[in-house]
């Protein structure tokens, strides 16, 4: 039962590199690792909810669903719950994805450079869901984001130009990625399982399914 009682940080950590929590249709309720961060993580057969709330209430909410137990943390009346009980707000959920570190620096062909300007509005948004962000730009039409994100993972995320698309930049950014954090370490990324370029960009990179993920953001 030692699952039960470990940080949301172990169990992604494991599951990162392959050990992922056991498939027997449980819920595992852990605290929050920080105010900003609450949600829910589906691994396979095995959810994990992470939230300062009682847990009694998640799995008396939860019991009380009428759907498949092991669909019911991501099931859309969970969440509307959730929001209500919490104040918390959230957008999607999300394919979550893992890619170990490579040595090197990233393709110079990339042209990337850093913007240190910690007022841009690329820099400012990317801080609202993650500590210690860096941002650079491609001169190819492209952006790449990395950041301290849920329980201080490194996460990772790419934009490209319209008129730069369907030239593989994405895969390419993605890959830099993993150039970018430190040896030994891993980079996270999420994708909206409908934007199927994104999915491919990543997976084309070496990031491999993990599990899904919905997170819920503090009001204000």
């Amino acid at each position: 039962m030692a699952i039960a009682s470990a940080a949301l940080g172990t169990i992604l950590e494991a599951a990162a590199r392959g050990a992922f929590p056991p498939p027997n249709g449980a819920v595992t309720v852990v605290p929050q690792p920080g105010r900003r961060d609450a949600g829910v993580i589906a691994f396979t057969a095995h959810s994990v909810v992470f939230t300062d709330e009682d847990p009694a209430w998640v799995r008396a909410t939860l019991a009380a669903l009428d759907c498949d137990p092991l669909a019911a943390p991501m099931n859309a009346r969970f969440h509307t719950a959730f929001q209500d009980r919490t104040g918390r707000t959230t957008d999607t959920i999300d394919l979550l994805t893992a890619a170990t570190a490579r040595p090197g620096t990233p393709d110079p062909r990339l042209e990337l450079r850093e913007l240190d300007d910690p007022d841009h509005p690329r820099v400012t948004r990317a801080r609202e869901h993650r500590d210690d962000v860096r941002v650079w730009t491609s001169a190819s039409g492209g952006v790449l984001v990395i950041g301290r994100g849920v329980a201080g993972r490194w996460e990772t995320a790419v934009e490209v130009d319209e008129d730069a698309r369907h030239r593989g930049l994405g895969h390419a950014l993605a890959n830099a990625a993993r150039h970018l954090v430190p040896d030994g370490d891993v980079v996270w990324a999420q994708q909206a399982p409908g934007n199927a370029r994104a999915v491919r960009a990543f997976q084309a990179a070496g990031y491999r399914p993990v599990g899904s993920e919905a997170l819920f953001a503090a009001a204000g």
